[in-house]
């Protein structure tokens, strides 16, 4: 009888929505980082308790390492349609204004989420800060791959270097979620944004 009592209790379906917890996660990890977000800001947010937390997640880095796929796959969505872009023009327009659009949404934190934990100095953080900066490395590397494309096809000028130029609009598009993080109206990160393609090389 206990066996089959504790097989029940095994069998139980979990009383919380893991999609919905994970995404209150991500919200508290986007708005504080991964070395501010504590277990209990974690679990209030999230509505469950740390034995729940551990058994659907693992511990607070699976967790962050889970909140951060569901960050690329919803809110940088943009970026793999940016690359579709039929022009290196078309593909930085595509970034910018998704980026845009993602700081003055009103609905989600600001800052990125990338940004903010890449900065992590702890012990503790070191492994998440290595798997945030290679994600962006992975990222970089895919945009260098179609400017590098673009720079083949005549789409940029002769003396423009890909390299360089991805490096310009990483500076850029991580510029604009710091200043959004630090309060910058949604005016004057339309202006920042209009103004780098104002400066785009090239048509």
């Amino acid at each position: 009888m206990e066996t089959q009592t504790a097989t029940t209790l095994r069998g139980r379906p979990r009383e919380f929505c893991t999609e919905e917890a994970l995404a209150a996660a991500l919200r508290v990890f986007w708005s504080k980082g991964y070395e501010g977000a504590s277990l209990t800001e974690l679990t209030q947010a999230m509505g469950v308790t740390r034995p729940s937390l551990y058994a659907a997640f693992g511990n607070k880095e699976s967790l962050f390492r889970k909140a951060l796929d569901l960050y690329e796959r919803d809110k940088l969505a943009y970026v793999s349609a940016a690359l579709e872009a039929p022009t290196a023009r078309g593909v930085a327009e595509r970034l910018l204004h998704g980026a845009l659009a993602m700081q003055t949404s009103g609905t989600d934190p600001k800052g990125c989420l990338g940004v903010i934990s890449s900065v992590a100095c702890g012990a503790e953080a070191e492994s998440i800060k290595a798997e945030v900066l290679a994600r962006r490395k992975s990222s970089d590397a895919a945009l260098l791959a179609r400017m590098e494309r673009a720079k083949a096809d005549g789409d940029l000028p002769e003396h423009i270097a890909p390299a360089e130029l991805v490096r310009y609009l990483s500076a850029v598009l991580q510029g604009l979620c710091i200043q959004a993080g630090s309060g910058a109206s949604a005016t004057e990160l339309h202006g920042l944004v209009e103004t780098t393609l104002g400066l785009w090389p090239g048509r």
